[in-house]
This record gives C-alpha cells, sequence and structure tokens, in this order.
C-alpha cells in the first residue's frame, strides 16, 4: 500500500458549499478520519484520538462532535489524505457494550421464514459485540454440515445514553448510520447463539451522521452474493421503521453511546459458502465487502 502523506485536504473547496464532517471511518489500525469522495482525511491529530482504545475515543468523539467540529473543519487544511482504496477500513463501531437486533421487520421477511411472529410480537434479541469484523475482512463458518445465511440490515449508533425514548424524538438521540450483514446459522438454538460466532456481524463502511442520512426510512438496499444480487428492498418497508425500533428498545433498556441497534433483514436471504464475496450497498450510506471461509479446522 502507498501512501502519500503529503497530500493535504484543500478546505477551501469545500463540498457544495457545506460541511465535510459527514462520515466517520476508521482506518490503518484505528486512525479516525472523515470520508470526502474517495479519498479519507485523517484527522486523528485534531481530537484526542487514541488508537489503543477507539471504542471509548468514538464515544467520547460523538459527545463532543459539535463542539469540535469548528476545530476539526479549521484543521482540515493541515491534515493527510488518502484514497479509501489505499486504505484498511476498520469496522466503525469497535466495541459497542451491546447490539440490539430486530427479528422479523419486513412482512415478505415474515413469508419466506414462514413465521406467524413479527417484531411487534417478538421484542428484540442481542448479538455479542466480539462478532463485530470491518469491510474486507472473512466471515468464518464455523460448521460444515450447517447451512449459514447472509442478512442485510440498516443499522445506527446510538451517540448519547437513551431510556424510554419515543419514536418522534429518537434521531436526537441517534449519531449515525451503517450498513450492517447479520451472518445467521439456521437451526433451533434461539437467535443469540446462532447470530452471535465470531466474525458474524460485518458492519461498515463508515458512521454517516445523522444529519447526512436525511431520512433513514426511504432508503434502497441491496446485497450480492459474488455477481448475484440476492435482497434488495427498501427501508419504507420495514414493519418497525428506525424511530419505532429505537422507542421499543428503549423502553426496555438503558441505550450507552457506541451502542449498535440494527433494524432486520428483508427478504432473499440464502446460504454462503466458503469462497463467496457478499457485498452490500445502502443508499446514501455507502457499501463494502467481506470474504467467506471456513474456520480453520473445518
Amino acid at each position: 500500500m502507498i501512501i502519500n502523506h503529503n497530500n493535504r485536504f484543500d478546505y477551501n473547496r469545500g463540498i457544495n458549499g457545506r460541511s465535510i464532517i459527514m462520515k466517520i471511518a476508521l482506518f490503518n489500525e484505528n486512525r479516525v478520519g472523515v470520508v470526502d469522495g474517495s479519498n479519507v482525511i485523517d484527522i486523528t491529530e485534531l481530537t484526542t484520538w487514541n488508537n489503543e482504545e477507539p471504542q471509548s475515543s468514538l464515544v467520547e468523539l460523538m459527545g463532543e462532535f459539535e463542539d469540535l467540529k469548528p476545530k476539526i473543519e479549521a484543521g482540515l487544511g493541515s491534515c493527510p489524505v488518502y484514497p479509501v482504496s489505499d486504505v484498511a477500513l476498520c469496522a466503525p463501531v469497535p466495541n459497542p457494550s451491546k447490539i440490539v437486533a430486530a427479528p422479523i421487520n419486513y412482512i415478505l421477511h415474515k413469508q419466506e421464514m414462514n413465521t406467524a411472529l413479527t417484531v411487534d410480537r417478538l421484542g428484540f434479541f442481542l448479538k455479542s459485540p466480539s462478532s463485530i469484523i470491518g469491510p474486507g475482512q472473512t466471515v468464518l463458518l464455523p460448521f460444515k454440515d450447517r447451512r449459514v445465511d447472509h442478512e442485510a440490515e440498516i443499522a445506527f449508533v446510538i451517540g448519547k445514553e437513551a431510556k424510554d425514548v419515543k419514536a418522534e424524538d429518537a434521531s436526537k438521540y441517534i449519531f449515525g448510520y451503517l450498513a450492517l450483514m447479520d451472518i445467521t446459522v439456521r437451526g433451533k438454538e434461539d437467535r443469540p447463539w446462532r447470530k452471535s460466532f465470531d466474525t458474524f456481524t460485518p458492519i461498515g463502511p463508515w458512521i454517516v451522521t445523522d444529519d447526512e442520512v436525511e431520512n433513514p426510512n426511504q432508503l434502497q438496499m441491496n446485497l450480492w452474493v459474488n455477481d448475484e444480487i440476492r435482497q434488495s428492498a427498501n427501508t419504507r418497508d420495514l414493519i418497525y421503521d428506525c424511530y419505532k425500533f429505537f422507542e421499543a428498545a428503549s423502553s426496555v433498556m438503558t441505550l450507552l453511546p457506541g451502542d449498535i441497534v440494527t433494524t432486520g433483514t428483508p427478504e432473499g436471504v440464502a446460504p454462503i459458502t466458503k469462497g463467496d464475496t457478499v457485498r452490500i450497498h445502502i443508499e446514501r450510506i455507502g457499501e463494502f465487502s467481506v470474504q467467506v471461509d471456513n474456520k480453520p479446522g473445518v
């Protein structure tokens, strides 16, 4: 990988007169940057970011974000700029306290799963944070003889502590959005067991701040396995949209800054196998891919 450290961001040109602080990326062993088109601008030195503690640094950054924005914007001209294609993107939320997930939250997915209940009766389930991986990493299949499926989802990151928040106020507590794959072993075990294997929660490619996404409940989402499109849906078809699911989750538990909430998958889930490349794209958020392999020894 060749990186030109002499590259600098020309802040005078801007982006159509808007602030550039829209997409927060972790890259190259957990440095922090903002994404401008096909480039990432390294803002690590403009913040108190600690590469050794990326989750706590992210929580601190989100908590101080509005105050930090002017400082970051003023300093962008002195920051290194790298092509996104030349850096190694990391999981944008490395280690949340929890991943809260919605079961059966699209009607057509309810039909393909041949189940009677949806999110309004099932509530939610939790996934292990240790299942998170980032863009370009590898999903490891744990069994030879068990079906493992892809599930494309839109997820969001909690920006400040939330409990008993109504849907109409949810956006005030959401820092930003990301794409998520909920990898799932099929079987009779409870969902947390089947969905919490290491590598079973790819996320990325970065966090797009709430103001840039505008309306998360009207976004197109697609997922491909190799060159075959498997899932294609719009978040307008959610049973509990992002804000309603936020309300449901926060009515039970306190959502902490840095937690991930993911909203469920549409129809089209299907198996993945060794050698596959799985790619997800969500409108206004971006796309990333992961590889699929067998766990060593399997």
